[in-house]
């Protein structure tokens, strides 16, 4: 049976005066995988180039699925891969109410109605609690409702991959900790594969089955979060 994660990408970013060259290669058996690793190593960069929101030279297969394989020339793009993608900030649309976001991850605006794509709609909006928020516009929401709307259009459209990019970092202190809860147990009911960035360890603790630590120069061995976190190389 095929890794649920088979990624090894090479990723190079320019910039006035400056270069950066990232080199990763992991594999994971587990549904739910972390990138930990300090800020400016490359884990947001890595969830862009699994998206397929940048170019980078490598691989990407998901459950044996190929999404990428510059090998072979194969390389979907970032609609054709089917992940769901929840941004740091969230990404709300301000000029859209809750319902509307929601529904953009199945269906764009000016294309027909869809009863099935309201129906999925109505589940989101039921699934994670926002049929009273339905009509608000993000700039109302708290923290807490805002990361549900843009967990909820991400799963609207049934995605093979969910990428959460520290989901948890614009929180404070005490609402982290509840919705930690929270994602736990919503990663823990849609069973599908997850790849999580972040810094924090608890969030891994809590969160991940296989840990992935992105550190200089050394080589890649996923472990469980029980043991002994793995590095992966850069380049």
């Amino acid at each position: 049976m095929p890794p649920v994660l088979d990624i090894q990408l090479h990723l190079q970013a320019h910039a006035p005066g400056r270069h950066f060259s990232l080199g990763v290669a992991f594999s994971s058996p587990s549904l739910r995988t972390a990138l930990l690793g300090p800020s400016g190593v490359g884990k947001s960069m890595t969830l862009q180039a699994v998206a397929g929101l940048i170019e980078a030279p490598g691989h990407v297969h998901v459950q044996g699925q190929v999404l990428q394989d510059s090998q072979r020339g194969l390389r979907l793009s970032a609609r054709e891969r089917g992940v769901g993608y929840v941004f740091q900030d969230y990404a709300l649309f301000p000029h859209m109410t809750v319902r509307q976001n929601v529904a953009f991850g199945v269906r764009r605006p000016g294309q027909p109605r869809n009863p099935q794509a309201e129906d999925r709609v109505k589940e989101m909006l039921a699934r994670f609690q926002l049929e009273e928020l339905a009509q608000a516009w993000p700039r109302h929401l708290s923290g807490g409702q805002r990361q549900r709307v843009a967990l909820a259009r991400a799963m609207a459209a049934q995605p093979r991959l969910l990428l959460l990019d520290e989901p948890l970092s614009a929180l404070d202190t005490e609402l982290r900790g509840r919705l930690r809860d929270e994602l736990q147990s919503l990663l823990e009911q849609i069973r599908i594969p997850v790849l999580l960035v972040t810094h924090d360890p608890q969030d891994v603790a809590q969160l991940a089955q296989t840990v992935i630590r992105l550190r200089p120069g050394e080589a890649a061995r996923p472990e469980s979060v029980a043991e002994q976190p793995a590095a992966v190389r850069l380049a």
